[in-house]
Formats: C-alpha cells, structure tokens, sequence
C-alpha cells in the first residue's frame, strides 16, 4: 500500500517565500563567486553554513565515521548514520550527494540521510567520494563503485541495497546502475533521486531556464562548476552520458523534481529513458520548489512530505523485493 503522503497540488505560502527570497540572494551571489579554486572554497563554507541552519541533521541521530583511503585509485569513506528510532539492519541505503562534483559532503547533507534513515527505519552509507578541482572525473564516480563493492563485500545483498541521491549524486547512481547491468552484475533494488542532473551539457536545464530562470543559479554557472570536475574531458565522454540503449532490468525508480528549478527538464528525461525502455519511473514534480528542496526542511514544509514519499516507495519496493526472492525461493525447492 502505497503511497499515503499526498503531492500537493500548489506550493505552500513558506516555500513560495523562501524561492523568491533565494533568487534575490543567492542567486546573485553565485554569478560573483568566481569559478575557481578560491571560490570553491568559499562556496563550500557558504552551503556548509546554510545547510547546518536550514536543514540540519535529525536530533538523536547516530554517526560513524568510515575511512578505508588507499594512497592511489578508489577509496571508500564515508558515514553510517542511523536516525532516531532507525532499528532495521535488513537493508541499507547508499546515497550520493550532490553540488556538481565539487562543493558537499556526507557532513553537508547529514539533514537529509539522517530523515531518510528516520522515515525508512534503515541505516544510510553517505560516501564521501573524491571532489573537483583536487580530484578530477571519474575519480567520484570510482569512489562511488568502490563504496558499492564495498557494501556488497560486508555481506549485503544487492536486492536489499537502494541507491539514494541528490542532483550531482543522481547522475552517479544512474552510472553506477548502467554500469553493474551493463557487466552483467546485479543491481540494486531500487533509486531514489532528488533533483538528478542528467544532461551534463546542461542544454536541457538552458532551455528550461529560457522560459523560468532558476532561484538558485543560472545553468551557465552551473556548467562552468562542472569544468573544475572535467578537466579537459568533453561531456561526450563514456559515462558522462548516460546511454540506456539495449539497458533491461533497470530497478523501479523514483525521481523528484521541483516545479520552480532548471534540473525538472533533466530529471523528465530520466523518467521519458526509463519509461520508454519498460523501466518503471514514478516521476513527482513539486509545485514551485526548489532544486532538492528536500534539504530545506526548515523553511520548506514540503521537504519533510517529499521525504515522507521517498522512505514509502523505499519500504515497498524492499518488501516487493523480498516477495520476490521468497517466490525463487519456492520454486527452486
């Protein structure tokens, strides 16, 4: 049975305000933050201090720290985090964070794993995968294989891992999905993204902007972050676009979207691939939010709702899985 937890038909009042005070704020702001080291920096004390205001970690919620760093190539770390009252050890969920290869962190986005182990009763691996400029592609996208082999090497399941994750973070879970059905491997259970960047050319986002600018930035800005991440790489390089051609199997999906930012065009095109190659995509746009507004659950009272739906289709597509497997179970008797 699911889902229980509505999408509202408009944007509340607080979210309305919160999107028209951002596009008279931060929005400038990024276009004076320049797109180099030293700004990188700035921008990461910038989102740091917002997100530990505006969308801070679920009180009573419990961290571990994980560290397996090799000097050279792929390393896993990270943080287990359990959120209050997340006592299920059946399943776990590996999310990826956004801010384009460049910006966040597990720490950064602890107000949304520690929700999400909250609402699913699950423990939450955050990678902390290698970031631009120091650490150039595919450096995040190997970090984020090697935190998966190294979730599977711990004795878990595949059909009980679900890959969570936020614009940036998206495009990575898409990756790594393509990747394991590409090798034959076995996927996970089931994705869940906010806000996913998919066309890393971000022609798609331009175009969106054209009709409605973004509060947050503009897709220019957001293209020459991507730069730092690059390197000299053409966005047509293998794995930066993501090719669902000859793709089966693909794991039931949800995306969500805010009806007011640049990456709703990227994440209709991850539902349109899906969907159109018998994938199912459960797509939920948001009236007037923001891009991940999930995070912003402070001033957003539809991030708390948002997340609500994410932890439902969570728990019912880790019960369908299990249906599944007690299906081959009697068979193979």
């Amino acid at each position: 049975m699911r889902p229980q937890t509505p999408v509202p038909e408009r944007a509340s009042h607080r979210s309305r305000l919160a999107a028209a005070v951002t596009a008279l704020t931060l929005r400038p702001l990024t276009a004076l933050i320049p797109a180099d080291r030293r700004g990188v920096r700035l921008a990461r004390r910038l989102v740091a201090a917002n997100l530990a205001v505006l969308g801070p970690g679920a009180r009573g919620s419990r961290v571990v720290h994980v560290d397996r760093s090799t000097r050279r190539g792929p390393s896993v770390r990270g943080e287990w985090v359990r959120g209050p009252g997340a006592h299920r050890d059946d399943a776990v969920v590996l999310y990826l964070h956004g801010s384009a290869y460049t910006i966040c962190s597990a720490r950064t986005h602890r107000g949304m794993t520690t929700r999400l182990s909250r609402d699913t009763g699950l423990p939450v691996f955050a990678c902390d995968y290698r970031l631009a400029p120091t650490h150039r592609f595919p450096a995040a996208a190997d970090d984020v294989r090697a935190a998966y082999e190294w979730l599977v090497a711990e004795g878990h399941d595949p059909a009980r891992i679900v890959i969570a994750g936020d614009s940036a973070g998206g495009h990575l879970g898409v990756d790594l999905t393509l990747q394991l059905l590409q090798e034959g491997a076995p996927p996970p259970a089931a994705l869940v993204f906010f806000s996913p960047l998919i066309d890393t050319t971000f022609t798609l986002a331009a175009t969106r902007e054209s009709v409605r600018p973004d509060p947050m930035i503009s897709a220019e800005r957001a293209r020459r972050l991507l730069d730092l991440y690059f390197d000299g790489e053409t966005r047509s390089a293998d794995r930066m676009v993501l090719s669902f051609e000859g793709v089966t199997r693909f794991p039931p999906t949800l995306v969500q979207a805010g009806g007011r930012e640049m990456l709703v065009a990227d994440a209709e095109e991850l539902s349109r691939s899906l969907s159109g190659r018998g994938a199912r995509c459960e797509l939920e746009i948001w009236p007037g939010q923001m891009h991940v507004f999930q995070a912003l659950h402070r001033i957003v009272p539809e991030a708390d709702r948002a997340m609500a739906r994410a932890a439902e289709f969570v728990t019912s597509e880790l019960e369908a899985s299990s249906r599944r497997a007690d299906v081959r179970l009697v068979e193979h008797a």
